[in-house]
């Protein structure tokens, strides 16, 4: 048993197209000879999906991320929106630290952090798409 990740982008029409993981991760490494042209300036859906291998075949989908990417004039990642969603994810971390001074005041904004970020990160697929992305992995 083993781990294993397909990437696929999601086209307006809801049709996938996978992405092998080689560019995936050379597009977030901001990789100067990487870029996606026929992006350029747009922002897209994609899906993460993360499975159990047993022989190197997926036996089962462990989960599926669904968010976006953006992109810049040259097709590649744009860093704004990278250090968005990052700074994003630090404020959903809630603080452990005991307060300095008793107060009676609950610090809520980890859980406003995280409707922010499924909100501008996060999309959920439909019924139909799920089945696609089935479809896509399994055959």
């Amino acid at each position: 048993m083993g781990l294993g990740t397909r990437i696929f982008i999601v086209n307006d029409d809801d049709t996938l197209k996978r992405m092998p993981m080689k560019r995936y991760h050379r597009l977030f490494r901001r990789d100067p000879e990487e870029g996606f042209l026929e992006y350029a300036g747009n922002r897209i859906r994609y899906v993460l999906v993360v499975l159990e291998l047993e022989n190197r075949k997926p036996v089962e989908i462990l989960k599926i991320q669904c968010s976006y990417l953006a992109f810049d004039q040259k097709g590649r990642l744009r860093e704004d929106e990278r250090e968005r969603a990052a700074r994003l994810s630090m404020e959903m971390i809630k603080s452990s630290l005991p307060a300095q001074e008793p107060n009676h005041v609950i610090d809520a904004g980890y859980k406003f952090a995280k409707k922010r970020f499924d909100r501008e990160f996060r999309w959920e697929p439909s019924a139909e798409l799920e089945a696609a992305i089935f479809k896509a992995i399994f055959g």
